[in-house]
């Protein structure tokens, strides 16, 4: 073999040597698996609105998301991702590597939360479930609520009103949702649930749909049980018509403040009180609590009786009595007392 052809031999292998080493550093740091596997479940990485790529940083060192930190590092600045960084909740999939990474993050595909909002009867506990489940605070949230002439312009609604835009059920939502965005979207879900047929039906009702939320809520605080509630609600129609006052003992725990009361006392009906519609004729103001959707249809779809009267019946089964006379009424609410006596429930 020539000298010359043994250099350009030697030469050739060099290079062939060189690049794959240029590629093995390249998959390395690009393209080889970064992200480490969680044997607790999905690992996502959080980043709040305003922070920077070093909080980015401390996150995914805080919580050993990273096997190599230094790459990524690298990987980041070559991208510019410090002057992109994008907040919201990530799920970070295991052997995701470092490009793809820093892709996904400069492009804000983060992933959305799944919830559920649970009833609810006072605005702090709605500003706190919310707060548990999306990146927005308690208290903007509650700030909002409060603001009555946004809550007019905005959702023609009020700062007692206001509890009827919310619907409890699933939601999915980005994390970094704001407390506008949240409202706008409880709004949406609101538009969504009141078709033209439901309206028509509210029409037929001589109420609004908010008036239909207020009476759905007392139907269920005052029942669980689905056959029950548009049979409460038939009942409680027949006394709006009749010009009757509602008496609705639930209205009067949210008065007192103790929805967990198995017995009302005559001393709770004089409590001063927009909501003791034992006082007042007509519906409450607002909501004793957010109603589902079951409760609202109940009220849509009435069962059409005679009853004004109902209570509860003995043995904790969650149905009623319902009568069309007081002189009936008395003889099952003494039955419901007289369960309640062989309990001990004094209160």
């Amino acid at each position: 073999m020539t000298t010359s052809r043994r250099f350009w031999l030697i030469f050739l292998l060099t290079l062939s040597l060189t690049v794959l080493a240029g590629l093995g550093a390249a998959w390395y740091v690009l393209w080889k698996p970064n992200v480490r596997y969680s044997a607790f479940g999905p690992a996502y990485l959080y980043i709040r609105t305003g922070t920077g790529y070093e909080a980015v940083l401390d996150s995914l060192r805080k919580y050993e998301l990273l096997h190599d930190e230094a790459t990524f590092d690298r990987v980041a600045r070559w991208q510019n991702y410090p002057a992109r960084v994008q907040p919201g909740r990530y799920l970070l999939r295991p052997g995701l590597g470092n490009r793809a990474l820093v892709e996904l993050l400069s492009r804000g595909e983060q992933d959305t939360v799944a919830f559920t909002l649970d009833a609810f009867k006072y605005k702090p506990q709605l500003a706190r479930q919310v707060a548990r489940q999306l990146e927005t605070d308690s208290v903007s949230l509650r700030r909002l609520l409060q603001d009555n002439a946004d809550l007019q312009r905005r959702y023609q609604l009020d700062t007692t009103s206001i509890l009827t835009l919310f619907l409890p059920g699933a939601y999915r939502l980005l994390w970094n949702t704001s407390a506008r965005q949240f409202l706008d979207s409880a709004a949406a879900t609101h538009r969504r649930f009141w078709t033209p047929e439901r309206r028509r039906r509210a029409d037929s009702l001589g109420l609004s749909p908010a008036e239909v939320h207020v009476l759905a809520s007392i139907v269920q605080r005052e029942t669980a049980q689905k056959t029950d509630k548009p049979l409460i609600a038939g009942a409680y129609l027949n006394r709006l018509r009749r010009g009757m006052r509602l008496q609705a003992d639930p209205t009067l725990l949210w008065a007192i403040g103790n929805f967990g009361v198995k017995r009302v006392l005559n001393k709770d009906k004089l409590v001063d009180s927009p909501y003791n519609t034992y006082k007042h004729k007509g519906l409450p103001p607002g909501p004793i609590t957010s109603a589902n959707r079951q409760s609202l249809d109940a009220v849509l779809k009435p069962a059409r009786h005679n009853y004004v009267f109902f209570c509860a019946r003995p043995g904790g089964s969650g149905f009623s009595d319902f009568a069309e006379t007081f002189a009936e009424h008395k003889k099952n609410a003494r039955r419901y007392q007289h369960w309640l006596d062989s309990l001990g429930v004094k209160r």
